[in-house]
């Protein structure tokens, strides 16, 4: 059974979170504690809000920093809403500029969209070979956001690299927008996998497969 620690910070469908990864299989714990943090098999970056505020609530527990260590280490980390977005450079919100744990190039921005926030179900664009969405490439998923990135530029640009490019998910709501991305350790969906039904569970049982 896989160990996944579920990041308290402060912010987050936690319990939510819990309950859908026990389901599938995974011995859950929800905490702050730095140490469980780094130690488990997975950690999970839950996040609801304000981009600005869970940056300010992840840092207090220091949040970026072990997310940077458990990458560097080749551990597996998997962000989720708000949780997702953190990890990229910069959010613009309410005319606020935050920095960002600056894992990915990027800006989180409000959608150009004419009904927000985009709340609901949605397909998905799932790249070839893609692991976190293997068998649902045909489903829907579960959104609940206002903002999101809408270019990634990481693995597009520049001299050839042995390392693999990053697989993008990409859904549409008015704008096109980033709906999931697979980068070596660190994957991350802007949609909730615990709340979109067998399709969400298979993905949660898709990345302990990768733990």
């Amino acid at each position: 059974m896989k160990k996944v620690v579920v990041l308290d910070y402060g912010s987050g469908n936690l319990r939510s979170a819990e309950r859908a990864l026990a389901r599938v299989g995974a011995d859950v714990t929800v905490t702050a504690d730095r140490d469980a943090a780094l130690e488990a098999d997975g950690l999970v970056v839950p996040g609801v809000g304000a981009f600005a505020h869970c940056m300010r609530e992840l840092r207090a527990v220091d949040g970026p920093r072990t997310i940077g260590r458990r990458l560097a280490g080749g551990r597996p980390v998997l962000g989720i809403c708000v949780g997702m977005q953190v990890l990229f450079e910069r959010g613009v919100e309410h005319g606020h500029d935050a920095e960002g744990c600056g894992e990915w190039p990027g800006t989180v921005e409000q959608l150009e969209a004419p009904v927000l926030p985009h709340m609901g179900w949605n397909r998905v664009e799932v790249p070839e070979g893609s692991v976190l969405f293997d068998g649902l490439a045909d489903e829907r998923f579960y959104f609940v956001h206002s903002y999101g990135v809408r270019e990634f530029t990481l693995g597009q640009d520049g001299p050839p690299s042995r390392l693999a490019p990053p697989k993008v998910t990409w859904a549409e709501h008015g704008d096109r927008f980033v709906a999931g991305v697979e980068n070596a350790a660190l994957s991350a969906t802007q949609f909730h996998p615990e709340k979109s039904g067998d399709a969400g569970a298979q993905l949660l049982t898709n990345w302990l497969a990768t733990l």
